[in-house]
């Protein structure tokens, strides 16, 4: 695999912090040529990180013309949270069985405060932004506990998918307290030290955007007259 240059590894992370920040915007064509110019890369190492970018799901590239942001689609929801299940219904039962060890008791408090900083959020905040963050920091904790590189390199590939898919599920009525009160049964399963309960509420979990997004979904589709 070749190694990333350190100006490539410089425009990969440039665009990618601000798409996921919102500074660059699906919809729009984008050129190589201007966006090596603001950051101040040539472009060479700006075409080779647009490819890793692609690669990664952040953008489509058109060719001779730029590149525009990925937009979330039904597959790439259905792909991307079957793989979390896998992922983190895995980490889950392990960390159900260890939860009386010393790391598995950190876990606990670490996911606490990350629950309370949530709620926090909400109550002073109430941002959506600032309320999937600590979502997403929620779930890091789960895949980031078993030490696993290859866990942690899927998760960074599928960090965009995921915030687009948790945008588009928390934008619907009612799914905030519902995300608040599903970490919190999941929280006190796991707390007891039942991996079946918290395995099954975890699965729920992220299953539940693609419910969300076929109820809009159809919501939004006017019924045909007979």
């Amino acid at each position: 695999m070749k190694t990333k240059s350190f100006l490539q590894m410089q425009a990969y992370d440039s665009i990618k912090n601000s798409i996921l920040n919102g500074e660059l915007e699906p919809g729009q064509l984008y050129s190589e040529t201007k966006l090596s110019a603001e950051i101040g890369i040539s472009r060479t190492p700006m075409r080779e990180a647009l490819q890793c970018l692609s690669q990664d799901g952040y953008i489509s590239i058109i060719p001779s013309k730029g590149f525009m942001i990925r937009q979330l689609n039904e597959k790439d929801m259905k792909d991307s949270i079957e793989i979390r299940c896998a992922i983190e219904g895995f980490c889950t039962t392990v960390i159900a069985s260890q939860i009386h060890t010393e790391a598995g008791k950190r876990l606990l408090a670490d996911l606490e405060r990350t629950l309370n900083e949530m709620d926090e959020a909400l109550k002073t905040d109430n941002s959506l932004k600032t309320f999937i963050y600590y979502d997403h920091q929620f779930h890091l904790l789960l895949v980031n506990y078993m030490h696993n590189d290859e866990f942690n390199q899927i998760f960074q590939r599928l960090l965009y998918l995921i915030q687009l898919t948790s945008q588009d599920a928390l934008s619907a009525e009612g799914r905030i307290k519902g995300t608040v009160d599903e970490h919190l049964a999941y929280f006190e399963a796991l707390k007891a030290g039942d991996g079946q309960k918290a395995y099954d509420i975890i699965i729920h979990h992220l299953m539940m955007p693609l419910s969300v997004h076929k109820s809009a979904s159809s919501s939004s589709t006017p019924s045909s007259k007979i």
